[in-house]
């Protein structure tokens, strides 16, 4: 499960709106598709992770801390 807060927070630093993530350089999909991503109710391929961690210039344990952090117990 992704970290939609630290996504979302990171997005704002950028200036990024979700229509920036839209096209085939991060999601590749419709606006209304990005926010389900966003707000975990579709799930991001593995492509579109790498994608957006791109997108919003993570280093690799941001990355980590992003889109895996949650899942370890």
């Amino acid at each position: 499960m992704i970290n939609e807060r630290k996504i979302k927070a990171r997005m704002v630093e950028m200036g990024l709106t979700q229509k920036d993530l839209m096209g085939p350089d991060c999601l590749d999909c419709a606006l209304s598709t990005v926010s389900q991503k966003l707000n975990g109710r579709r799930p991001l391929t593995l492509p579109q992770a790498e994608r957006l961690g791109r997108k919003l210039e993570l280093n690799d344990l941001e990355y980590f801390d992003f889109f895996f952090a949650d899942k370890i117990a």
